[in-house]
Formats: C-alpha cells, sequence, structure tokens
C-alpha cells in the first residue's frame, strides 16, 4: 500500500491528483508553472510527508518527458499513459472534462492495473528522438522552400527548370534572375539564403546521426535490410526499442515523444510507431532506389493505369512491412538493441 495518482500535464500548470491507500486521504492541486526547477521539490516534500512508496501515471503528451525524469530522480514509479487508449477508457463523456477530471481518470486507471501504458525510452533513446525531429523540421522547411521556388518560377513565366534546381547552370540561372521582375529576383535571392543556411544546418546533423547509426548494433542490424539507411535506421530504432510486443502491436504502439500538444483531432495520429513526417523524409534520405530490389507483384500490389502511391517511403515493402520486419530484428538482439552506442 502506497501513494498512486495521475498528473495532467499543460504549459501553465500540471494538475495533481493521487491518493494515499495507507490512510485513505486523497489530495489534488496544481503546480505552476510547469517547469523542471519547481517540479523538482513537489515529489520531495511529498514522499517526506506520506512516507511510503508513490506510483504516478502521466499522459504522453508533449512535455511528459521532463516530469517523468523528475519524477524517477525522486525515486516515484512512472508510468506512461498513451493518450489514445486513456481517452477511450474514459467512456462516453457525462459532463464538461476538467484537467482534474484527467487526473483523476489517470489515477484510477492506475490503481485498478487498466492504465494503457506507452514505452518510456532510455536517455540516449531520447536524444536521438530529439535530433531526428530537429532533422524532420529542417528538412520539411527544406522542401517547402524547394517548392516555393518552384513556383515563383511558374508565377513569373520563367523557363522551366530540370534537374537538380540548385545544382550548376540552373543555380547560375536563379542567382542571375533570368526572366524574373525585381520582386521576383528578391525573392529568389532570400529563398536561396534561407535554402544555404538550413542546408549548413542539415549535413552536419545527418553526419551526427550517421556516426551513431555506424555505432549503434540495432542501427547497423537495421540497415542490413534493403532500403533503410542511417536516418531511416535512427527512426525505426528509438521508436521501435525492444519493447515486448507483438508485430502487429508494434506497428500500433503510441509515440508520445514525436506527438504534438494534446488535441482530440489530433490523437488518431499517435498510433504510428514512427511519425509519417520522418519516415517519409527518412525514406527520401536513405539508400537511392538504384539499389534496391526490383520490386515484384506480390510486395507492390497495382493495378494497371494506376498510380503509385507516393506516400510511400523509399522501402521496396512499404512502411508497415519495414516496420514488421524491424521489429523482427530488434527482437533478435534483445537487450543488446537499445545499448549506448
Amino acid at each position: 500500500m502506497g501513494v498512486v495518482g495521475g498528473l495532467d500535464i499543460h504549459r501553465r500548470q500540471i494538475t495533481f491528483d493521487y491518493l494515499d491507500e495507507r490512510s485513505g486521504e486523497l489530495r489534488h492541486g496544481r503546480i505552476a508553472p510547469a517547469d523542471r526547477m519547481l517540479l523538482r521539490g513537489w515529489p520531495e516534500h511529498l514522499l517526506a510527508d506520506t512516507g511510503t512508496p508513490a506510483a504516478f501515471a502521466v499522459e504522453g503528451c508533449t512535455g511528459w518527458r521532463f516530469v517523468v525524469e523528475e519524477l524517477q530522480r525522486a525515486g516515484i514509479e512512472a508510468h506512461l499513459a498513451e493518450p489514445a487508449d486513456t481517452s477511450a477508457a474514459r467512456g462516453p463523456k457525462g459532463r464538461a472534462k476538467t484537467d482534474r477530471a484527467d487526473a483523476r481518470l489517470l489515477r484510477e486507471l492506475l490503481a485498478d492495473g487498466r492504465l494503457p501504458e506507452s514505452w518510456i525510452p532510455p536517455a540516449h533513446v531520447l536524444e536521438m528522438r530529439a535530433r531526428l525531429q530537429l532533422f524532420k523540421d529542417l528538412r520539411e522547411q527544406h522542401t517547402a522552400w524547394i517548392q516555393r521556388l518552384h513556383a515563383i518560377l511558374l508565377h513569373h513565366g520563367a523557363p522551366a527548370v530540370s534537374g537538380d534546381l540548385l545544382g550548376g547552370e540552373n543555380r547560375r540561372r536563379l542567382e542571375a534572375g533570368e526572366g524574373l521582375s525585381p520582386a521576383g529576383r528578391q525573392a529568389v535571392a532570400t529563398a536561396l539564403r534561407i535554402i544555404d543556411a538550413l542546408n549548413a544546418k542539415l549535413d552536419p546533423l545527418r553526419r551526427q546521426i550517421a556516426a551513431f547509426t555506424a555505432r549503434q548494433l540495432g542501427c547497423r542490424a537495421l540497415q542490413a535490410d534493403y532500403g533503410i539507411g542511417p536516418i531511416t535506421a535512427a527512426a525505426l530504432w528509438s521508436e521501435l526499442g525492444a519493447r515486448p510486443a507483438s508485430p502487429p502491436r508494434a506497428r500500433r504502439c503510441g509515440t508520445p515523444a514525436w506527438t504534438s500538444p494534446c488535441s482530440p483531432r489530433r490523437r488518431t495520429h499517435r498510433r504510428s510507431p514512427v511519425p509519417a513526417g520522418l519516415a517519409t523524409c527518412a525514406g527520401h534520405c536513405s539508400r537511392p532506389r538504384s539499389v534496391l530490389p526490383a520490386p515484384s507483384l506480390s510486395t507492390t500490389p497495382t493495378t494497371a493505369g494506376r498510380r503509385p502511391d507516393r506516400r510511400r517511403t523509399s522501402h521496396p515493402l512499404g512502411g508497415p512491412q519495414m516496420v514488421r520486419r524491424a521489429h523482427h530484428t530488434l527482437r533478435a538482439l534483445g537487450d543488446q538493441a537499445l545499448a549506448p552506442a
């Protein structure tokens, strides 16, 4: 018997609700503002007041990392709840949902042993997740500015560019502003400067991730498969890890580190083990398609006259199959799959 409770995280405050099962005392309140330094003293006071072991559940939304780290630092057992399954466990809402109600729900699910838990990765896995998220954000901005350059050229009626937009003669034409108005030349020059700045950040970050995957055992094992390069291997490794789940469940496990702030409209996206944007970005940054075997009809069932799905990654088996194969590869390595590089 000890303390069991739930924590609901928001930018302005953290709402807590816990029950001392030994004395039957129920307490609730807020920790405001929600920052690490203020939260650090709260678990210590809690353990000093109760004098019993404590366990708290935290919903896997943005901000869960520092809360879990501080709970574990204070010796409190931390449980990470999968947001979508937690919402489903609430059932039909008969009244308005509040922060206190969310914290109470987490506490009740944890006390009853019904909490849908997500994996809490080690610190070095969380660091790689953060680097991959940065790479994804920079890559998306890079792609957006390339598309903006194409739109500027089309809008001003400039000649179409074939091949690499930023390479060789094409780069010279862009800098010269051929066929563009003064405002168009200014827009192109600004886009080129931003793209160069993004490349200056992307290149060392890509090398850093590649150096890590070259040293890490699980990432090296994943790269032995066709189409999986350093970025894709790091994404699969950091999200799947060595969690004890069956392959179908591995494709649906919650990945709270990649999710955006809690929103009912976005909860359906929390069930993908590798974020769609990162998977697509990683696929384009992996090994070139020329080194992949020709896809067979059994692995790529397309009908005549139908365009292939461009949302697929560069892996010949597609996203779900790639995740399932990666899951088996990491499971076969056991504890060594997550060993630090």
